[in-house]
């Protein structure tokens, strides 16, 4: 987060570096703490506002990909993966709460 920013902005503004998309937010999702490394991930639920993206001045690559072909062994955080399991579960229910989990050392 920047200065004066909330913690939705914050995360359409990452959005935007990284993935050069804008965004709708709906709601926060998923909180995780990683205590071993001192840091807080919380994602929120949104949407595309535009079909356009690009990889950012933070990323290499970016792309969208149905549930089926997640690239799981090329994900960089366990958080990422965990927020991604969270969302496939909810979409399947057909119902989304908000999920808070403790990541421990690998």
């Amino acid at each position: 987060m920047e200065n004066g920013e909330t913690t939705s902005q914050g995360a359409a503004r990452e959005t935007n570096e990284e993935a050069g998309a804008v965004v709708s937010i709906d709601a926060a999702y998923a909180l995780f703490s990683i205590a071993h490394i001192h840091q807080v991930h919380l994602f929120y639920r949104g949407h595309l506002s535009t079909p356009d993206f690009t990889a950012g001045i933070e990323s290499l690559e970016v792309g969208l990909f149905r549930a089926d072909e997640i690239p799981w062994d090329d994900l960089a955080f366990l958080s990422v993966r965990r927020c991604l399991e969270h969302y496939l579960e909810d979409r399947q229910k057909g119902s989304f709460s908000f999920h808070e989990e403790d990541l421990l050392p690998p």
